[in-house]
């Protein structure tokens, strides 16, 4: 699996499983709490961009493509099971991109695709927080809220955590597609309904990204309302993953 893939093991046969693709400055460790908690089967899968924690030494990767293609490579192994994929801020293109490659390439349709806290990405115009001072952008950051949102409190944490941020938001300012070319996999645009960034309004563009139906979910909070409504958001995935379960009990019967 390399150094891409954080598994988190189940009791009994391995099913299907998700794939979780962190928010921007995130880690897989934001992902954690959702173990244990999906459907009897489904395996969680958190991935681990470089330039954090245990990748700390490696650099991060500012470029959307090279990051997609690295994620395909590492899921390449895993494809002989069912997958969905939750994709949050910026996890949300890499989760469209990544599931593009693998459709293309492979033949592999995913399951579901989760997005969640961004709006899709053709209608986005730049990304140029990056350019922020050190002070500016920890400022930013703890606006934001989120899992790590306490770290900007400790000057002597920045100088490990601002490069991969800053490289991460560097990505999303040059990702900025024309279009989307739509997918084969069925596709739930989460928000939170006081999101800043993301207003509600926008999150029915992603119906764009799918030729096989999306619809919008919301819930209370910002930006990082999945901190909050974590009980919630488990519940509303595992609802889809296991319609995706019983989509291919009834096609093989």
């Amino acid at each position: 699996m390399g150094t891409w893939l954080r598994r988190h093991p189940v009791e009994g046969p391995v099913v299907s499983r998700l794939v979780c693709l962190p928010h921007a400055g995130g880690t897989a460790g934001s992902f954690a709490g959702w173990a244990g908690r999906l459907p009897a089967g489904v395996e969680l899968i958190a991935v681990q961009y470089p330039g954090r924690q245990d990748r700390l030494a490696e650099e991060p990767i500012g470029d959307m493509a090279e990051m997609a293609e690295q994620v395909a490579q590492a899921l390449r192994p895993l494809l002989d099971l069912p997958m969905a994929f939750f994709g949050h801020s910026m996890g949300t293109g890499l989760s469209y991109e990544v599931a593009g490659r693998l459709e293309r390439e492979d033949g592999f349709v995913v399951d579901h695709i989760f997005v969640s806290a961004r709006p899709a990405p053709h209608l986005i115009d730049g990304e140029h927080r990056h350019r922020l001072s050190d002070e500016d952008l920890a400022s930013a950051m703890r606006r934001l809220g989120g899992p790590d949102a306490e770290a900007f409190d400790y000057p002597g944490l920045l100088p490990l955590i601002l490069p991969p941020l800053r490289a991460d938001l560097a990505l999303l300012d040059r990702y900025r597609p024309e279009q989307l070319t739509p997918l084969r996999a069925p596709l739930t645009a989460f928000g939170g309904e006081s999101d800043d960034t993301c207003p509600v309004s926008e999150l029915p563009a992603w119906e764009e990204a799918t030729t096989a139906g999306a619809r919008v979910r919301t819930f209370p909070g910002g930006h990082h309302y999945l901190r909050e409504c974590e009980d919630e958001v488990i519940a509303a995935v595992s609802v889809e993953i296991l319609a995706a379960q019983q989509r291919r009990h009834h096609s093989a019967a």
